[in-house]
This record gives structure tokens, C-alpha cells and sequence, in this order.
């Protein structure tokens, strides 16, 4: 309104100046109409800043209670919507099926990246195995990060004698060590004869974070199920998530909704009991300097802890 009134106004002089210079009057009143007309513009000019500012302003405070209505939703979604039809694909459809194996490359992978999945499993009473494939021993730590896989085990409720960690000399942790995927096959058919597993989780192709380990382990399972395809071993993967939505937190729920729609071979699983994830990651304290310097990893792990979405490999 403000605008309308004002441009108003300004017509208004340039008539009056327009009629003054028709009169026979003396130049200070043409002089005083001129001295109007350019306080108007002014005027104009400077509310009409003040007015875009405001807009601006306000255009900001709506984006933003946007954004926080649209997150307060997603963890809505999530804390009280966690039961998907499609969750129950990943365990199979025959009850006598139990027993799961989590093929992880580190220890703090089961807590870092596969919790929401083995909390969900152990609460529905599945008999849950861990193989682990190295000690993580790349800053001379192994030893000591063995006993945290153990500690957070016992928080997740995985049996510790279902643990294995292995600690071959041809498999040690390093961004620069590449793991042989036919002894990662081999490894992985003898756990598989041994507990009469039933279904394999591990990483997908990007291995989550992009760690030549995690990329080595899910060749090595893929090795298996391709030489191992009359055994009808059911695996699923780890769906990685690119920079953006690592970044989205609680609000990829809705992404992720989308894509198993369009996918009915992903489902997706939500932590029903994150406080359990954060208690077990707590028990890598050697690893907490990650989160510390790299808060990237402490987003990612934030947005693994609210969910997993699963591919099927088969």
C-alpha cells in the first residue's frame, strides 16, 4: 500500500510543477515544486529499500520456520513411525531363518554404520554374528580396539562368542592395504558353513565412506554369493548416501521413503532404540578422535544412527 499511496504522490507533484510552469508565477514557487517533487523521489527511493529489506527479511524467516517444521516432522517420522511393511523383507519370509551375519571390515563399523539394523534384529530375537576382518590396527591400536568391539557388542546385545575377529596378516587396516577378494571369499564360506548362515549384511560398492577396507569387504561378499549361488544365501547392502544427504540428518527419511518406493529391493530400517547406537559408539573411545577433528563423520554417523536403508544384492 505504501508503494501505491507514494507513487501517488509523486503524480500528484509532477501535475502541480506541470501547472505551475503554465502560470505567470515567479521561478521560487517553480524552484519550491521542483525541491517537492525531489523529496517525494527520495522518500520513495529510501522506503522502497527499507520495504525490500523487510521482504527479504521475511522471506528468510519463512525458508527457516520451513526448515524447522519440515525437521521436526522427519523426527517425528522417525521416533514414531519407525514400522515399514517392507522391513520385514530383509529378514525373509521363513520364521526358522535366523541366523544373520555382519560382515564389517573394522571395529566401531557395527556401531558406526549397521546399529539401527542389528537393533532391530536383536530385538526381534535373530541370532546375530559378527565378522570382523581386521583389528583396525593402522595406528598401532588394535589390541586395544578389539576390546571396544567387545564392549559394544555386549551394549548391542550380540552374543560375544558370536564375535569373530580376525587378524590376518594379509588383511590389515590401511587406506593403502588392498584386501585379496577371493581369501575374503574363502574367510566368509567358511563362517557361512560353519553358524549355517542364512543371510549376509555388509557395505555397499561405495563401502559408506569411501574406505578401500569397506570397497574390498563387499567385493569379497559379492565373490562368495557369485561362486556360492546354489546355497540361496540371502545378503543385503548398505545403501551409501552422497554428500547431501549425509548433511539432510533426520529430513533423508523422507528421500530414503521415496527411493524404496521406487526400489522395492531397498527397504528401510529405523533405530528404534538410538540411545543403545550412541552408548555403543561411546565404547570406541580411541576412534572419538575422528569425530573431533572431522565433524563430517560425526554427521554421518548422527544420519546412520537414525536409519539404515538396505539393497538387495541377490
Amino acid at each position: 500500500m505504501i508503494f501505491v499511496g507514494l507513487h501517488n504522490l509523486q503524480r500528484s507533484a509532477s501535475f502541480f510543477l506541470l501547472a505551475v510552469d503554465q502560470l505567470p508565477s515567479p521561478p521560487c514557487r517553480r524552484r519550491s515544486a521542483s525541491f517537492f517533487l525531489l523529496a517525494v523521489d527520495q522518500l520513495a527511493s529510501s522506503t522502497g529499500r527499507r520495504s525490500s529489506i523487510s521482504y527479504l527479511l521475511a522471506s528468510a524467516s519463512t525458508v527457516a520456520l520451513s526448515l524447522i517444521v519440515i525437521w521436526v516432522a522427519s523426527l517425528c517420522k522417525i521416533f514414531f513411525g519407525a514400522t515399514f511393511s517392507s522391513k520385514a523383507a530383509i529378514l525373509g519370509e521363513t520364521p526358522q531363518k535366523k541366523n544373520v551375519m555382519f560382515v564389517i571390515a573394522h571395529p566401531d563399523d557395527e556401531s558406526m554404520f549397521f546399529s539401527p539394523t542389528i537393533n532391530y534384529l536383536s530385538s526381534n530375537a535373530y541370532n546375530l554374528h559378527i565378522l570382523c576382518l581386521s583389528t583396525g590396527n593402522a595406528d598401532a591400536m588394535g589390541s586395544i580396539r578389539k576390546d571396544e568391539l567387545y564392549r559394544a557388542c555386549a551394549v548391542l546385545k550380540v552374543p560375544l562368542q558370536q564375535l569373530k575377529i580376525l587378524d590376518h596378516p594379509n588383511l590389515q587396516d590401511g587406506f593403502g592395504q588392498v584386501w585379496s577378494h577371493d581369501l575374503l571369499a574363502n574367510i566368509i564360506e567358511e563362517e557361512v558353513t560353519t553358524h549355517d548362515i542364512h543371510t549376509i549384511i555388509t557395505f555397499d560398492n561405495y563401502g559408506v565412506s569411501g574406505h578401500c577396507n569397506h570397497r574390498d569387504v563387499h567385493h569379497g561378499v559379492l565373490n562368495f554369493l557369485q561362486t556360492n549361488s546354489g546355497r540361496n544365501i540371502k545378503a543385503w547392502e548398505l545403501v551409501s548416501l552422497n554428500i547431501f544427504r549425509k548433511y539432510c540428518g533426520s529430513v533423508d527419511i523422507w528421500l530414503s521413503i521415496l527411493s524404496t518406493n521406487k526400489d522395492l529391493s531397498k527397504v528401510i530400517i529405523i533405530n528404534e532404540q538410538p540411545r543403545k547406537s550412541f552408548i555403543a559408539m561411546a565404547q570406541h573411545l580411541s576412534q572419538w578422535v575422528w569425530y573431533v577433528s572431522f565433524p563430517k563423520y560425526d554427521l554421518m554417523f548422527l544420519s546412520l544412527t537414525m536409519m539404515n536403508v538396505k539393497h538387495d544384492k541377490n
